[in-house]
């Protein structure tokens, strides 16, 4: 009788778990489907219906008018370059710094961790790196991209604690093999490191491509816009402003949509790939350093 009480418990609380989780599910999922499905309706339907969800009349107006407009496809192009570019850069650096903190040899290597920690509770401002950007002639450049995101702290701290807890043998082993400092690094802790690798190349590519703020500061040449702000542009923008930014509103709302969608599109095929990536990145903070 206990037994069955239970269970009885158990089966009543899973069901509230399920109800739970399906709410929780199309909490998430209506808003995406909502913007997918107005993306193939036309101009006219979505002034005049308002609020729906099925479009009445289907078309790929809205997405042949973008996959013919100039800034579009330019800003699109542009956010694939600073996100492949950056992320090399990021990951190349993060590494290299990372093992370079894991050796207890590194003169200041205390002063330099303390120094990466600060960086974590206390940002330099807006203004500051606006200024100091300025002054080092970047505006209008890729460069103030890549420069002010070469490396974030939570990434290094994480690295640097995986090269920490590499066993000391397989080290140990490599320098009685004749390995320098440089080909342990490469030969060595970098392969064994590569699962961490790809879990921050991939951290840094989602990163650099959901970015749009410091391109927002730092670019104003409408050619080198990435696509994230030329999808707030849009979004934001009506009327003549927005006319001058996607090169007319013929689609209007639809449009936007479909410009929502596009930028979407990279991230949702990337995430089944690079799914087990994500997830081991949500448990490497709890890595002891």
């Amino acid at each position: 009788m206990g037994t069955y009480a239970s269970l009885r418990k158990i089966s009543l609380f899973d069901t509230l778990v399920y109800v739970l989780l399906a709410l929780i599910l199309l909490g998430v999922l209506f808003p995406c489907l909502y913007v997918l499905l107005s993306s193939f309706a036309t101009k006219q339907e979505m002034l005049s219906r308002g609020f729906f969800l099925i479009p009445e009349t289907w078309t790929l107006n809205s997405y042949g008018y973008l996959f013919s407009n100039h800034n579009f496809l330019t800003s699109y192009w542009n956010a694939f370059e600073i996100t492949i570019v950056g992320t090399a850069l990021s990951i190349s650096a993060t590494t290299l710094m990372a093992y370079g903190l894991s050796r207890t040899w590194l003169k200041g290597r205390k002063l330099l961790n303390i120094m990466v920690v600060f960086t974590v509770l206390f940002s330099g401002g807006i203004i500051p790196m606006y200024l100091l950007t300025s002054q080092l002639g970047l505006l209008n450049s890729y460069w103030s991209l890549f420069l002010n995101n070469l490396i974030l702290p939570f990434n290094l701290i994480v690295m640097r604690s995986f090269f920490q807890n590499t066993p000391k043998e397989l080290e140990e082993a490599a320098r009685i093999d004749g390995c320098g400092e440089w080909r342990l690094f490469f030969s060595v802790m970098l392969p064994l490191s590569m699962t961490s690798v790809a879990t921050f190349t991939v951290f840094y590519a989602v990163f650099y491509w959901n970015s749009y703020f410091q391109a927002i500061l730092f670019i104003s040449d409408s050619q080198m816009i990435p696509l994230q702000v030329f999808l707030r542009q849009i979004v934001l923008e009506s009327g003549n402003s927005l006319e001058s930014v996607a090169g007319g509103y013929e689609f209007g709302p639809p449009v936007k949509m479909a410009v929502v969608v596009m930028a979407s599109i990279p991230m949702i095929v990337m995430y089944p790939f690079f799914q087990k990536y994500f997830d081991k990145g949500m448990l490497m903070g709890s890595v002891k350093g």
